[in-house]
């Protein structure tokens, strides 16, 4: 099985002292979001856990203690973007992620680290001309340290446009003015982009609409093959393995106006005070009327066949 730990919120950022208690417990906890008095209980243990996914916008607090992840199999998406503090307040500077981005490359491997830089939006400061310059000096400084790149345009939620007041979509002709040019930035660092959701119409030689955490990218990344069982999609035009997330909605501090998992500062804000890196949940504690229930853990690893059988 393949556990997730950043479609809701940013663990490595904000909770690595949690995780990494976590680890040496053995075992997780996380509440479902939309039924509150359920919980899954996940044994982290490597033997049914093929691969933990992380996706951060600051990976330094994991870093210091990483040999206590040496049991598992990992791969990680890190987002750099171009903007500035009015957009993701407390993101840290650029230079210093991709500091941290070449330093976690190092210790997992080029092949299982992706660079995200989306979601891509347009304004006054933020042209297709910025865009095109940023992408491609940051695409020089990960060359050699990545061979992939997630890109996707700012989807418009109801939360997202309540909180970033006079954002707008995307237009057809923009995006495809971003990625004929991103294509050959991506070529030229040996980079392949994988487009998260987008129109197929934007698919290039070196640029997919396949997902981003699939089953084809997570086999060639970690260097075997996965039976994945069927399982109904969380959304249609998207074949990533999503499943079996520990974090949860509306506890990241970045504070990014485009988030989509975070309702609003105020409702974060006491979340993270509720949070206690000790507990096997990530916010607050367990009560007398939740019902835990065991996840059903199986490694989908298919050892009969090997790396080579990927390429």
């Amino acid at each position: 099985m393949i556990l997730n730990t950043g479609s809701r919120t940013d663990i490595p950022a904000y909770y690595s002292d949690w995780f990494y208690n976590r680890i040496k417990e053995g075992y997780v906890l996380s509440r479902n979001p939309y039924y509150p008095t359920q919980i899954t209980k996940y044994l982290l243990n490597p033997e049914v856990i093929d691969a933990i996914v992380f996706c951060t916008k600051n990976p330094f607090p994991m870093l210091d203690r990483f040999s206590q992840l040496s049991a598992f199999d990992m791969f990680w998406f890190v987002t750099i973007t171009p903007y500035g503090e009015e957009i993701e307040p407390y993101v840290p500077p650029k230079e210093r992620v991709i500091t941290y981005f070449q330093k976690l490359s190092e210790l997992v491997g080029k092949e299982r680290i992706s660079w995200r830089y989306d979601p891509i939006f347009i304004a006054d400061k933020y042209s297709i001309d910025y865009h095109i310059e940023q992408f491609s000096q940051m695409a020089k400084a990960l060359s050699g340290y990545t061979d992939q790149c997630v890109v996707s345009f700012i989807d418009l939620y109801e939360k997202t446009k309540r909180n970033f007041s006079g954002i707008r979509s995307v237009t057809n002709t923009e995006q495809e003015k971003i990625i004929a040019v991103f294509s050959e930035i991506a070529k030229e660092n040996k980079l392949q982009i994988h487009l998260c959701c987008e129109n197929a119409d934007l698919i290039r030689e070196n640029v997919d609409a396949e997902g981003c955490m699939s089953k084809a990218v997570l086999e060639k990344s970690l260097g075997f093959r996965l039976n994945v069982p069927p399982k109904k999609l969380a959304r249609q035009e998207c074949t990533c393995l999503l499943g079996a997330d520990i974090g949860a909605y509306n506890t990241c501090g970045h504070g990014c106006l485009y988030c989509y998992a975070n309702y609003d500062k105020k409702t974060v804000v006491e979340n993270m005070k509720l949070h206690n890196a000790f507990s096997p949940l990530l916010i607050g504690e367990v009560s007398e009327h939740d019902v835990i229930k065991q996840a059903e853990q199986k490694s989908w690893k298919n050892e009969q066949l090997d790396f080579f059988d990927l390429l």
